[in-house]
């Protein structure tokens, strides 16, 4: 028992020997590392780049409000067109008849109105004719009964002329009724010539718009429909045909589409310079006008990074220019005078002291040892960043890559040859 004890005993120490030379050789390794210096910039830029295409400042997807063949299509893409031009015509064969059927529907209805009136005219004159009989039979009553106070006419001559004068009060009372419902018909006549005054409206605007005029003056950037097709209009979630796109070419924007990582530093009014493939060896200048609000709708399926629409308005245009062609896009984001800078990759965070966080900072060259140096950053620009809180020209530790990951302050290092 006590031997085997032994064994266990000896074989620990061996480990730890080994664990302790392991340790002391890796503290003395040298690292080797590529320095560079802090460098001082007159003017340091930051772009953010995007690509995009060009399109036009105004433009106008081309629609139908009728559904029908296409009769006429009077342009050809590349045409130049003004506003009102007429551009295409639509079978006009059966809106042109309901425009004429409501136009003789109100020719109708308008007789029938002058009927009415005609009535109303006519139960006015018959109150008129039953007021003066009643008036007539009230002077006969009011004779009879003075007479047959005198005793010269008998009980019923009175009760006689009562009757009269009775049923021509009931006379007055049905003319006036009569009127009522004469004047009632007036009105609901009335209401049917300005109902069928309404359809003969709409009726002739659909036919109106057999004919596709062009909203504005611009070019015909695209032609999506041949003579003869037939156009549909749009219902419920499914698009009407979209016959043609009418562009207004004079000013002309480049929409871009920039990553979520950068779009908070792009704002309105600030230059950009724009290269297309099409127009090879030429910059052109503009300024950004507008800033997506949201990002653009996720075409696929998978994660993908969110980007968000920058339009930048080109100040003088080619007018050789066509919605579409594809551009890439520079956006001046920031600039600065006069700031100190180093390689981005020269730049990594450590724990900071009391474990407060990660500090940003750099790794200084100096008699063969790394000394971790907390930096304040400011913009990126290219493969360089701002850095403020170091001396100029201070050789600095810039690479590679794995050994800045794991290098601690105060280690051992050694300059790459050149």
């Amino acid at each position: 028992m006590k031997r085997r004890a032994w064994w266990w005993l000896a074989g620990l120490a061996v480990l730890l020997a080994i664990g302790s030379y392991a340790v002391a050789r890796r503290a003395g390794k040298v690292v080797t590392v590529d320095v560079g210096t802090v460098s001082r910039r007159a003017v340091f830029r930051s772009y953010v780049t995007a690509s995009g295409e060009i399109v036009a400042t105004r433009f106008a997807d081309i629609g139908s409000s009728v559904m029908g063949k296409i009769v006429a299509l009077n342009v050809a893409e590349g045409d130049r067109v003004k506003a009102g031009q007429v551009l295409a015509r639509i079978d006009p064969v059966q809106a042109r008849s309901d425009a004429d059927a409501a136009a003789a529907q109100v020719r109708a209805l308008e007789s029938e109105e002058q009927a009415a009136r005609r009535q109303v005219q006519a139960v006015m004159s018959d109150l008129d004719a039953s007021r003066a009989r009643a008036r007539e039979a009230r002077q006969v009553l009011a004779r009879t009964h003075e007479l047959n106070g005198q005793g010269l006419v008998t009980a019923a001559d009175l009760d006689s002329a009562q009757a009269g004068a009775d049923a021509a009060d009931a006379q007055v009372a049905a003319a006036q009724a009569a009127i009522a419902r004469a004047t009632e018909m007036l009105a609901a006549a009335n209401r049917r010539v300005t109902q069928a005054r309404a359809q003969v409206v709409r009726a002739s605007d659909i036919l109106s718009k057999t004919e596709v005029v062009a909203p504005i003056d611009g070019t015909v950037s695209r032609l999506q429909v041949r003579l003869g097709e037939m156009v549909v209009i749009g219902i419920q979630n499914q698009p009407g045909t979209t016959l043609m796109t009418v562009s207004d070419l004079s000013a002309i924007n480049a929409e871009i589409k920039v990553a979520e990582a950068d779009v908070l530093r792009v704002a309105v009014g600030q230059t950009a310079r724009v290269t297309l493939e099409a127009v090879p060896g030429r910059v052109f200048t503009g300024r950004v006008v507008e800033v997506g609000a949201s990002a653009l709708p996720v075409t696929t399926t998978a994660a993908a990074a969110r980007e968000f629409k920058v339009v930048i308005r080109l100040d003088q245009p080619d007018p050789g220019l066509r919605p579409g062609l594809t551009c890439d896009a520079e956006v001046l984001a920031a600039e600065r005078s006069n700031v100190l800078t180093v390689p981005l990759q020269a730049v990594v965070l450590r724990p900071g002291a009391g474990g407060s966080g990660d500090r940003s900072g750099v790794f200084t060259f100096r008699n063969d040892r790394a000394t971790f140096l907390p930096v304040q950053t400011g913009i990126i620009g290219g493969l360089d960043i701002e850095v403020n809180g170091i001396a100029e020209a201070t050789p600095v530790i810039i690479g590679p890559f794995q050994a800045l990951r794991e290098l601690g302050d105060g280690a051992a290092v050694k300059q790459a040859a050149r």
